[in-house]
């Protein structure tokens, strides 16, 4: 059994010297075989770690881009299952890039604690975020998944001040500083005191920080960058994707959709130099 101080988000990390960058996709949007490609595009583009969405029905922490990702995902009717074997799938393709699942604590429950971080390290996985898991009540979670050598992500909002302590105490793996209130999505603007709250984060633990929800533009990134270890893109990288969904469906004009995503992506990963 691999230990959690051997999993790759640590080995990653273990240099805070480089900025990383992490983006989000929804597994199976549009298919299974286009997030498989897009996996690969954003590896070769820059990405570190890999956050991916297994399709929701109730989507609460999710906008309306990531929600249409998970229902055009759904009506495919991709599982956790399916997620699974994706990951199992880009490891045996030889992909080395942290992987993390981001899912809703229902679906996890129904599949079970220990079953599911046991199959989540056995296909290749590195951790999961799980958004509506409140930190006094992810014992058994944490539990279950460092047995099996993986991390459950912790969160941290600027409305958590008073638990910013105690999450940041608990943070394993790195943790996930929720840039705005509200849910995901791409915006213009970022929160004027959101420099000051990710230097409060970092005070409060030694694990690596990543800043999401929200996070679009190179210039953004570029203004985040000093002020955390990893970048969080997701919204608009999501939207990328349902822009070229028809491209992406055709397997004759697939790599040309999955190129211009990897662009898109190329000049956020930039920002980062």
């Amino acid at each position: 059994m691999k230990t959690v101080q051997e999993n790759r988000i640590d080995r990653l990390f273990a240099d805070r010297s480089k900025k990383r960058f992490i983006p989000f996709i929804t597994v199976g949007d549009p298919t299974i075989e286009a997030t498989y490609q897009i996996a690969h595009a954003l590896v070769e583009a820059g990405a570190d770690v890999l956050e991916l969405g297994i399709p929701y029905s109730d989507p609460l922490a999710d906008g309306p881009t990531i929600q249409r990702a998970s229902l055009r995902a759904l009506q495919s009717n991709v599982t956790i299952a399916d997620t699974l074997q994706l990951v199992r799938r880009l490891r045996e393709s030889g992909m080395e890039a942290s992987l993390v699942l981001f899912t809703y604590v229902n679906p996890v429950l129904q599949y079970g604690f220990e079953h599911f971080f046991a199959d989540l390290a056995a296909a290749g996985a590195d951790g999961a975020v799980i958004p509506d898991l409140p930190v006094e009540e992810s014992g058994p979670a944490v539990e279950a998944a460092h047995k099996h050598g993986v991390h459950v992500i912790s969160l941290v909002a600027p409305t958590s001040e008073a638990r910013i302590k105690m999450i940041g105490e608990q943070a394993t793996g790195f943790l996930y500083c929720v840039s705005s209130l509200g849910v995901t999505g791409a915006r213009s603007e970022l929160r004027d005191d959101l420099t000051d709250f990710l230097q409060r984060v970092r005070q409060s633990t030694t694990a690596p920080t990543a800043v999401g929800f929200g996070i679009s533009t190179p210039e953004q990134v570029r203004t985040l960058a000093p002020h955390t270890d990893a970048v969080i893109v997701g919204s608009a990288i999501v939207r990328e994707i349902e822009r070229y969904e028809a491209q992406l469906r055709d397997p004759a004009q697939a790599r040309e959709a999955v190129e211009k995503i990897k662009t898109f992506v190329q000049e956020l990963t930039n920002a980062l130099q």
